[in-house]
């Protein structure tokens, strides 16, 4: 299956204006930031932008995103896959200022020139969608889980292990 690569930068308010919609795929080895997280280089990435205006007549970027990567199994440090996907809607702004002002239902991404990397928007989203921690399932994670459930049996929890304490007691006694 081809794909169309999604082009690296692009006027975002001139494409807002017209009502532009983009998609294409990338390599996790395209996003540098993102691909230091991942326990492999390989893996899939495809993203559609839309851009518009909305009732307010703000110009708004609609980020949707599929991925799949693999990344490093906090248990067994083993690599397993994930699967990432989501969407988001971004107000375009030039300024600090003009992103304090927008509604509370959009994020704000900040373009203070005429070209935006689509490749770092996309690589935002998908850095903030990884969870924190990845685990495989119990039973499919290689690492080999013990329950704690206390001593052993055979163990006595009496005289087992010497007293710190008794030095001190014969030093006292000693005197």
């Amino acid at each position: 299956m081809l794909t169309e690569p999604l082009p690296n930068t692009l006027d975002v308010r001139k494409a807002a204006a017209r009502g532009v919609s983009i998609s294409g795929a990338l390599k996790p080895v395209d996003l540098p930031r993102f691909v230091a997280l991942l326990a492999s280089e390989q893996g899939e990435i495809r993203a559609e932008l839309t851009f518009s205006r909305d009732e307010e007549k703000q110009a708004v970027i609609g980020v949707h995103y599929q991925a799949r990567v693999s990344v490093e199994c906090q248990r067994c440090l083993q690599a397993m896959p994930l699967e990432l996907a989501g969407e988001n809607t971004l107000g375009i702004v030039w300024t600090d200022d003009q992103a304090r002002h927008l509604p509370r239902h959009l994020d704000p991404l900040i373009v203070p020139e005429e070209g935006s990397n689509l490749w770092e928007l996309v690589e935002d989203e998908l850095i903030l969608a990884l969870p924190p921690f990845n685990y495989h399932e119990t039973k499919d994670c290689k690492q080999i889980l013990s329950d704690y459930t206390g001593p052993a049996p055979d163990e006595e929890e009496g005289d087992s292990k010497p007293n710190p304490f008794d030095i001190l007691a014969q030093l006292k006694t000693d005197k």
